[in-house]
């Protein structure tokens, strides 16, 4: 008996946006590595905790896919690319990877409302509002990054920024979830 739910067009999207979680694992990954060479401890630290997030984001596409019935199909990851160039470099990037990643959840969010899949439409939910905030995140960072001198910064604003990244938390605070008592 075939137990899958799922179409092959949708099934072929979610095999390939599980591959781009991975990638953008390993972006992270290369980012936060680099950081860390570069004596950026705390910018490493925030950059490996969201590769673990991505990696955690593969593993919820993995699982759907197998849970609607459909073949999971482990493809190649793509190389991250060259490192950054600095700090405001670093952050444009994962900015850049952050609102591609949602042009891609979109996606498939419109082909699952186009095939009234409305289970797929569901899980996808969680993924649009997880890129509203790390896009959210991103920009934020670059704001800080911005007012710190952006590619002019100087190492005492880029030693301020990596003690604040230690502890800034993996979340943003999203503009529908503030009221008047919490702005």
């Amino acid at each position: 008996m075939d137990s899958n739910r799922l179409s092959a067009t949708l099934a072929k999207a979610l095999n390939e946006q599980m591959t781009g979680e991975a990638h953008n694992a390993q972006i992270y990954l290369a980012y936060a590595a680099w950081a860390s060479e570069k004596g950026y401890d705390g910018i490493a630290n925030f950059l490996f905790r969201h590769e673990n997030e991505e990696r955690n984001h593969m593993m919820k596409f993995l699982e759907y896919i197998l849970k609607r019935g459909a073949k999971v199909v482990v493809s190649a990851i793509p190389d991250p690319g060259p490192n950054p160039t600095s700090i405001n470099n670093c952050f444009e990037k994962v900015f850049q990877s952050e609102v591609e990643n949602t042009e891609r959840i979109y996606r498939i969010v419109e082909m699952s409302m186009a095939e009234k899949d409305w289970a797929t439409w569901n899980f996808m939910q969680w993924f649009v509002k997880e890129q509203t905030e790390e896009e959210t995140l991103a920009i934020e960072l670059l704001d800080k990054i911005k007012v710190a001198g952006g590619e002019a910064a100087n190492d005492s604003a880029l030693y301020a920024l990596d003690r604040d990244l230690q502890a800034t938390p993996d979340d943003a605070i999203l503009a529908q979830d503030v009221t008047v008592e919490k702005p």
